[in-house]
């Protein structure tokens, strides 16, 4: 199965900036001509949000997609996407996920899908068996290797992120998904001696593109820069 052309937008963990980096890259896109649709397979914490990341999305993209079209799933309570589902009442279903991925991609030149959390984050995790344990689980590296996109991975440039970056490209990979750039976010006007050994070290231990994002308005999007590897 494959998606139309595009990125699949994963992070490190939560809030790194995969939101941010997702609507830069959708915004990019079309700024160079193409039509954009933006897939995100939940949406948790909207009892906090003042601009949901999905509207987020749909904004940067110039996109006429719904609520459902862009995220079928969504929940108030800022959780994992399982639990949130869970506690809703309801389970993610990972087919209606990749139907309306697909869809999505299907009606644009381009799609950028938004991941949740990180790579591992289970979107379903049901128990088959209270004897032998078994699960039946279904995570965002499913969604990812699903949909076929190559990955953008959104990392704070900080300490600890070598650890964190690396063992998730190493993740990536073992799925046998291609990881295009590394983008660090919010990346300081003047970036110490940490952060720029970082994104070296990344860079060079990754083998992979290492870009930065520095701290933006996301009111104004034509005031966003743009991603080498999206041209």
């Amino acid at each position: 199965m494959s998606a139309a052309k595009g990125f699949f937008v994963t992070g490190t963990g939560t809030d790194v900036g995969k939101t941010v980096v997702a609507a830069v890259l959708a915004h990019d896109l079309r700024r160079q001509g193409s039509t954009v649709a933006v897939f995100k397979p939940a949406v948790t914490g909207l009892e906090e949000a003042s601009e949901p990341d999905h509207a987020l999305l749909r904004r940067a993209a110039g996109s006429e997609q719904s609520d459902d079209e862009i995220a079928p799933y969504r929940y108030g309570p800022p959780a994992s996407p399982h639990l949130a589902a869970a506690e809703a009442g309801e389970e993610i279903d990972p087919a209606r996920l990749r139907q309306t991925a697909l869809a999505a991609g299907g009606g644009a030149d381009v799609l950028v899908c938004e991941g949740v959390g990180g790579l591992l984050v289970p979107l379903t995790w049901r128990v088959e068996s209270l004897v032998g344990g078994q699960r039946a689980t279904y995570t965002v590296r499913d969604l990812a290797v699903d949909l076929g996109l190559p990955l953008v991975l959104a990392a704070s440039p900080g300490l600890g992120t070598i650890n964190q970056t690396l063992l998730t490209i190493e993740a990536a990979r073992a799925a046998g998904l291609t990881v295009t750039a590394v983008v660090l976010t919010p990346w300081p006007k003047q970036p110490s001696a940490i952060e720029s050994s970082n994104r070296e070290t990344i860079e060079a231990l990754g083998e992979v593109a290492v870009e930065v994002l520095p701290q933006l308005d996301l009111a104004t999007p034509k005031s966003w820069p743009g991603f080498s590897f999206s041209r």
